[in-house]
């Protein structure tokens, strides 16, 4: 009889996630397993909508970027434990693999006891513990960083400030990545709050100096000392019901009014998820599908793939359920980016 696994994307979309699909059933079937996708995360399981993922059907899918399974990070597990077993149990397959981030793994821990689990960590955020580097992170940082270097011809047309919004609702990887490799004049991160006063001497001094324009990266979650994160609006039930987003309109309004130096404001939000992977993401999410699927032929399950040092490896699953990896505020990116100038 020949052996069958599900595979489910959940959370939010993140490149890389076909490049894992992909390289998840093309290595298992080299081992004679078939893989079926389950639609749209949990939702997925609770509406016992899934289709077949065969090579066919997921050739060329890591060039493409979102999920071709769908996902989603409205429906929950906790309260409906009983529901996703049976149903999952439907399903005649003798273990899942899981490719999300915290909210995934959290709603998927509920059931791990009766389910045999690989997890693969996603999030653009690059804030999972456990892991060194997620799968997507690469391509929000391009992302981030070819916006902000065709922005400051703008800015330097027009002698503007243009303050560049990235995602990060409490960790600034995102910004700190694109920020510094495009060599931005401030970056300004949710775990590093900013001095005002500081932020101002700092454009003023570059606009004595008869700098043209200026290019600040802010992550979502960016705040000044003694202040609180913006929040754009509430999503009634969400898990996450206090969405983010403003400081750069807010932050350019106020630089403008102190220097005098016109200001412009753009908010990247999901173009941050949509780009086709990089490079460095599909030789991640390629290394890390084969690893999963050899997991799951080896029939290691409860185990996670992560990376660290600069490897693709197993680990066990609880240690990528743990609180978020934050940057450290003396993180050697940090420093690297005060070496340069740069305000952060």
């Amino acid at each position: 009889m020949q052996r069958k696994v599900g595979i489910l994307t959940g959370g939010g979309d993140a490149p890389g996630l076909n490049g894992i699909i992909e390289s998840c059933v093309r290595s298992l079937s080299q081992n004679n397993i078939s893989a079926i996708g389950i639609c749209d995360g949990f939702e997925g399981i609770f509406n016992e909508k899934n289709i077949e993922l065969n090579l066919e059907f997921v050739e060329g899918a890591h060039a493409k970027a979102g999920t071709i399974l769908g996902t989603s990070n409205k429906s929950k597990t906790e309260g409906r434990e009983k529901e996703f077993l049976e149903k999952f149990n439907r399903l005649g397959v003798e273990g899942l693999i899981v490719c999300g981030g915290d909210g995934t793994f959290a709603g998927i821990s509920r059931v791990s006891n009766e389910i045999k689990i690989v997890g693969v960590p996603k999030t653009i955020d690059n804030d999972l513990a456990g892991t060194d580097i997620t799968f997507g992170y690469d391509t929000a940082c391009a992302v981030v960083s070819e916006s902000s270097d065709a922005l400051r011809f703008t800015a330097d047309a027009h002698r503007r400030i243009i303050v560049v919004e990235t995602m990060g609702r409490t960790a600034g990887w995102i910004a700190l990545g694109g920020g510094l490799s495009s060599y931005a004049d401030a970056i300004l991160i949710p775990e590093r709050p900013f001095d005002r006063q500081s932020l101002l001497n700092h454009v003023r001094l570059r606009q004595h100096q008869g700098k043209r324009g200026l290019i600040i990266v802010a992550a979502e979650g960016a705040m000044a000392r003694g202040e609180e994160p913006i929040i754009a609006f509430r999503v009634s039930g969400s898990p996450q019901a206090e969405r983010y987003g403003g400081i750069a309109q807010t932050l350019g309004r106020w630089l403008e009014g102190e220097t005098g130096w016109e200001s412009r404001h753009v908010v990247l939000g999901h173009l941050q998820r949509s780009r086709t992977p990089t490079t460095t993401d599909r030789f991640l999410t390629v290394t890390m599908g084969v690893q999963a699927a050899q997991l799951v032929t080896q029939q290691k399950w409860g185990n996670a793939v992560v990376c660290r040092n600069g490897e693709v490896q197993p680990a066990p699953l609880q240690e990528v359920m743990q609180p978020a990896r934050l940057v450290d505020p003396h993180h050697r990116w940090v420093q690297t980016a005060q070496s340069l100038g740069i305000f952060i």
